[in-house]
């Protein structure tokens, strides 16, 4: 009896995984937007495939796998069965340059089949927001075919290829922090206008007190940690430009003709910019090849230096997990799933990410005939977000997880080590430069051009 329930259970989720429709059909569905629903599969996606990456880069696994009986050359072996796996491909850089390699070409693949996509009435609207387990298949068969890529140059092309993708998604996540912060300010500004209470106030001057705060700690544990009296002059630069930038875009941001124009921009925005600047300024020093201006927080939690001990060119063991790449991993987990159900009233960022305003606010859910809710397809008369552009942010994304997840080393075909570089260290502070460019804009572009329609 209880196999018979489980089957029919199934059944009733096949619809939802191998049916055309926009899961309208299927019980096993949450009640929601279908547009809200299918970002939130696709996200689930990059996720799935960035904890895979996670897992093969951790350290120790090359010698786990290769205790399990024929299954890696080299590794214990059992009568009758040869080794075939090359364990050191599928662990380490190597397996999270393939993995990403994959999720960007199935990423990218959707990017091109939804261009030109204006609502759900179009045949390839039913393919974006259908057809999950195919979709499934699709992305595990690339991913296989990304391991039996030689190795040869892949990993060095492959590495700029991460590194202007990652330029480009830096600044995304900017964006979308700058909406964030939009959205929050506006309404808890509301909510304190609405019901006088002053409370709601004082929540957002001590989130914009603790943003600072920490904004300015992190200078200053930089200039102490992360320069020296006669070296580190870039660190120097850096620090210095970031901090006078930060300064000019809080002042501006609370300018009287700013506030005409947008009575919601506030000091909340410009705080937490300034503290995700902080924090790329962070992670592009811990690129610096130097280690005298780059030390590990191994090092400054015990004291220990950090110099190699070998000056013949011999490079030195990598360091898979450190700090920065844990903060840029949780930014990234935000970012990604804010960018899956947000509803932003922020019209020059609507513009930027391409969505329409409030488009991923729920509908009213259906009730089918057996009193189950269904998703809504709220999206007939027009599209909620651009279907092509989201599929270019999770191709972004994919190449960002691949830097993070490799510290953003260079690898060296000829060594087979991975290195770091200052390229590495311009990208980051060049997107940091550009985001807070960017931002500035949001806020000066109304005024500089009053006869536009900017709300």
């Amino acid at each position: 009896m209880g196999a018979c329930l489980a089957l029919c259970s199934l059944a009733s989720c096949a619809s939802c995984l191998c049916g055309s429709a926009p899961c309208l059909l299927c019980g096993c569905c949450p009640s929601s937007n279908n547009s809200t629903i299918t970002r939130l599969v696709f996200s689930f996606f990059l996720l799935l495939g960035t904890l895979v990456s996670v897992i093969m880069i951790l350290p120790g696994m090359e010698m786990e796998l290769r205790k399990i009986p024929g299954f890696c050359k080299g590794g214990a072996s059992v009568f009758g069965i040869e080794n075939q796996v090359n364990c050191d491909v599928i662990v380490g850089f190597k397996s999270v340059y393939r993995m990403c390699f994959a999720m960007t070409c199935f990423f990218f693949l959707f990017f091109a089949i939804m261009i030109g996509v204006r609502s759900s009435k179009d045949p390839r609207a039913a393919i974006q927001n259908g057809f999950w387990f195919f979709k499934f298949l699709i992305l595990v068969g690339i991913t296989v075919g990304a391991f039996f890529i030689p190795d040869g140059t892949f990993h060095t092309v492959w590495f700029y290829f991460g590194a202007v993708g990652s330029f480009i998604f830096i600044l995304i996540q900017l964006i979308l922090l700058i909406d964030f912060a939009h959205s929050w300010n506006k309404i808890w500004v509301e909510n304190a206008e609405n019901s006088e209470n002053k409370c709601w106030f004082a929540g957002l001057l001590t989130f914009t007190f603790l943003y600072y705060a920490l904004a300015i700690a992190s200078v200053v544990l930089f200039y102490v940690y992360y320069t020296q009296p006669d070296d580190c002059t870039e660190h120097k630069v850096f620090i210095s430009l970031n901090l006078i930038f930060c300064i000019i875009v809080s002042i501006v941001s609370i300018l009287p003709k700013i506030q005409e124009t947008q009575p919601y921009s506030g000091l909340l925005q410009a705080s937490l910019i300034s503290l995700y600047t902080m924090y790329v300024t962070w992670s592009a020093m811990t690129n610096n090849p130097n280690r005298k201006c780059n030390p590990s927080l191994l090092s400054l939690v015990s004291n220990v230096s950090t110099t190699p001990s070998s000056i013949d060119g011999t490079h030195e063991t990598v360091q898979w997990w450190d700090a920065q790449g844990i903060v840029g991993l949780i930014i990234f987990l935000f970012c990604t799933l804010y960018a899956s159900i947000r509803s932003s009233t922020h019209t020059q960022v609507n513009k930027l990410m391409q969505t329409e305003e409030g488009g991923g606010m729920v509908g009213e859910s259906e009730v089918g005939e057996d009193g189950i809710r269904r998703a809504v397809d709220n999206e007939e008369d027009g599209v909620t977000y651009n279907y092509s552009f989201f599929h270019f942010h999770l191709c972004l994304a994919s190449l960002y997880i691949m830097m993070t997840l490799t510290n953003w080393y260079q690898p060296d075909t000829a060594t087979q080590a991975m290195l770091s570089s200052m390229p590495a260290v311009w990208v980051k502070m060049s997107s940091s430069w550009l985001g807070l460019g960017l931002y500035l804009w949001t806020l000066v572009a109304p005024v500089i051009f009053p006869d536009r329609d900017f709300s």
